[in-house]
């Protein structure tokens, strides 16, 4: 009987006995706890470590608008302070931003493109233009560079308030269904919070957040028309503070105005319909046109410069 066979079966059965072995001698680990022992590893053990797990722009570009703004805002006026103020909560405040902060990239946008328009037209010397205009148009990237993020916050301010307009039918819609069967409006706009996303649900949230805290219900929803400025939103909400105060039910105010938004909704897409075909007049004036002209009269004038040359 050849014993080589029989060496590998043993070597196999006790390297499969150590294996079993091993696996079930070790301690079991929760897999919460290993979860937690996971987290915990990966904290900042110091003030160094905890400033660079946070992001680039927290690190570098902040710090930096928050030491030119100190300069700015001494130049600032309390309106334009009240107006940006005004305009990032619009925006809804994205990344947070104060208006020290907006101050500051104002600053860094104007420092960077003064710096950009001076390296293009005067150290570079694109469009041979002279010294003198050269320095006229740093002065005009300079002014670019101030403007640039305050058109940037206005189409953030257009694309909230647009996203507001269209999610108010299908909030106001679960709004009053939530009311219908039994809730009171409190625990219906949380439903709504729940259910939906956007900044109209962010702006719920926040209401309700400052009624828990004891801001009365008819003050935390004033405060959302200043943030918003969405027509329908302001008549919603005047309905209902209206309502409120009068003692009127809740849940007929709420159908009269989800059947006013359905009316508003369905004349704002008869208006966008109406206007589609001037909008789509100058794509075929400029581009379909010229290429059936050339289609259509570019033999004719071909053979007229023929016969013309022949003649």
């Amino acid at each position: 009987m050849p014993i080589l066979p029989l060496i590998i079966a043993a070597v196999a059965a006790g390297a499969i006995l150590f294996i079993v072995f091993g696996l079930t001698s070790g301690q079991s680990i929760d897999p919460v706890q290993a979860r937690l022992t996971q987290l915990g590893s990966m904290q900042a053990k110091n003030l160094e470590e905890l400033e660079l797990q946070q992001p680039f722009i927290e690190r570098t570009l902040r710090p930096l608008a928050a030491r030119m703004s100190g300069s700015v805002s001494r130049v600032a006026s309390s309106s334009f302070s009240e107006r940006t103020e005004k305009r990032l909560a619009l925006a809804g405040n994205p990344s947070d931003l104060k208006v020290a902060d907006w101050l500051g990239i104002k600053a860094i946008g104007t420092v960077i493109g003064a710096i950009i328009f001076f390296l293009l037209f005067v150290v570079a010397g694109v469009l041979g233009f002279p010294f003198f205009i050269g320095l006229v148009m740093t002065v005009v990237g300079g002014a670019f560079g101030y403007t640039y993020p305050e058109f940037w916050l206005g189409g953030k301010i257009k694309k909230r308030q647009k996203g507001i307009l269209l999610m108010i039918p299908d909030a106001l819609d679960l709004l009053t269904i939530s009311v219908r069967a039994g809730l009171g409006f409190d625990a219906a706009l949380g439903k709504v919070v729940e259910k939906l996303d956007g900044p109209l649900s962010d702006e719920f949230r926040r209401a309700l957040a400052e009624v828990r805290v004891g801001k009365a219900r008819r003050e935390a929803l004033r405060d959302i028309v200043p943030r918003t400025e969405v027509p329908p939103l302001t008549n919603f909400i005047g309905a209902i503070i209206q309502a409120e105060q009068l003692g009127v039910s809740i849940s007929k105010v709420l159908q009269v105005q989800s059947e006013q938004l359905r009316i508003e909704r369905r004349q704002r897409a008869e208006e966008q319909a109406a206007k589609a075909p001037i909008k789509m007049l100058f794509p075929l004036v400029g581009c379909i046109f010229p290429s059936l002209f050339i289609v259509i009269l570019g033999p004719a004038i071909i053979l007229i410069v023929l016969n013309l040359t022949l003649t």
